[in-house]
């Protein structure tokens, strides 16, 4: 029996499904190896979910429209899956333009900490703010990412840095998930840096987190990963496996911020404790990378926290891929080291200093990315079952994407069926 289509985007010049069925030739050369391309096609939604991907021509056969179908011409245009930004630590206030324009003029960045700016600058602002003026601010960037085509974010706490203020920045992501089209996931990064108030006590602070941040923000439901910045500075390797356990042990998945000032070791943790990604990776290893290969665990690059940082030290993203690890790109949005919502625009870091091909950081922003976030299952690909997060580029060519730096390419969104720009 055919299925009834609420909507069909018809006259799509190529499509990247991504379907991971579709893996071109396998030849690491194939430009278009993993993205599941399909020329003169058509896709179709039910309720929110893709019914059909294919060839226009096989369209008629397993759909039928009715005069309640809404058809929207892409004009031989790409169509691909909505972006996730996999990385972010969306919910802050405070502004710290000032801190780049010492950054810019030789202040050193423990200058400017000592000075009461840093990350410090974001906490006691973050602390602060009230709840409606965190939505209001997070609405706000949300637009911005979803003008640039992206339908799924991953969003951090970290700027609390004591329970109240933590818990309060889960409760503004659950109300930014409940007004906001753009789908969220919540992260507890309540180990992001030991607070001023606990820096001759830090063994009191990992067991503030162990024993409230995490138990409460499970309780409440507030958040499916726990992540840690494992980092000279701020957990070691010893409090970072405590942390994650403790997130184990409430039902909270592993996340892990991990080798990207310095080197820790945190990678064999990550995939011991199978974290679902391992993120920045500047300082990774080809023993780091064969123990990434095959786990699981999606290794995820932030070439603009590197580019924004002023740093050179780029991960090595093509030896990580060459090894065989998933690998997905992200912005790292934040106020103090990549203030950008520009996803695609890290696609394009990610090419030219990650050394990625263009096909892998289209998928490093869909399939791997959806990974990522534990929503493999019903995102990150354009197949029948999973939701209709559509992107429609301005260009006939995918490589364009990626190539044509700096500008918008999105010409149409669709979040679960429902354009939503245009």
């Amino acid at each position: 029996m055919k299925e009834k289509a609420d909507l069909i985007i018809e006259n799509i010049g190529q499509l990247l499904s991504m379907d991971p069925t579709s893996e071109g030739t396998g030849d690491a050369a194939d430009p278009v190896a993993g993205l599941g391309v399909i020329l003169d096609a058509a896709v179709a939604v039910r309720a929110e979910q893709i019914i059909f991907a294919g060839k226009a021509a096989d369209l008629s056969g397993p759909v039928a429209l009715t005069a309640e179908t809404k058809v929207i011409d892409a004009g031989g245009r790409v169509v691909l899956p909505g972006l996730i930004d996999c990385h972010t630590h969306l919910v802050f206030a405070g502004n710290r333009a000032n801190e780049f324009s010492k950054r810019i003029s030789g202040a050193s960045y423990e200058e400017i900490l000592a000075a009461g700016g840093g990350i410090n600058s974001t906490v006691a602002a973050t602390r602060q703010a009230p709840e409606d003026t965190l939505v209001a601010l997070g609405l706000q960037r949300l637009d911005g990412f979803l003008s640039l085509g992206v339908t799924t974010v991953e969003v951090k706490s970290g700027y609390g840095l004591q329970t109240e203020t933590e818990l309060k920045m889960l409760r503004v992501v659950k109300e930014l998930n409940r007004r906001h089209i753009v789908d969220l996931v919540p992260t507890l990064l309540g180990a992001h840096v030991i607070p001023r108030e606990y820096r001759n006590k830090r063994a009191a602070y990992v067991d503030l987190v162990v024993e409230e941040m995490i138990p409460q923000a499970a309780g409440e439901d507030l958040a499916v990963f726990c992540d840690v910045f494992c980092e000279q500075g701020a957990f070691t390797l010893k409090e970072t496996r405590k942390i994650l356990e403790a997130g184990l042990e409430h039902g909270l998945l592993p996340k892990l911020h991990s080798e990207q000032l310095s080197r820790s070791g945190s990678i064999g943790l990550a995939v011991e404790l199978g974290a679902t990604s391992v993120d920045h990776l500047e300082n990774a290893t080809k023993e780091d990378a064969q123990k990434l290969a095959g786990s699981g665990t999606v290794a995820v690059l932030l070439p603009g926290a590197t580019y924004f940082l002023g740093r050179t030290d780029f991960a090595p993203g093509r030896m990580l891929s060459d090894a065989g690890c998933a690998m997905a790109v992200s912005t790292d949005f934040n106020p103090g080291s990549c203030m950008s919502e520009n996803l695609p625009l890290m696609l394009n870091m990610a090419c030219l200093y990650n050394r990625l091909y263009p096909r892998e950081v289209l998928l490093g922003a869909t399939r791997w990315a959806a990974q990522a976030v534990g929503l493999q299952d019903r995102t990150g690909t354009l197949t029948p079952g999973n939701l209709a997060d559509v992107l429609v580029l301005n260009t006939r060519d995918y490589r364009d994407f990626v190539y044509h730096f700096g500008v918008n390419m999105t010409h149409m969104v669709f979040k679960r069926g429902k354009l939503v720009r245009s």
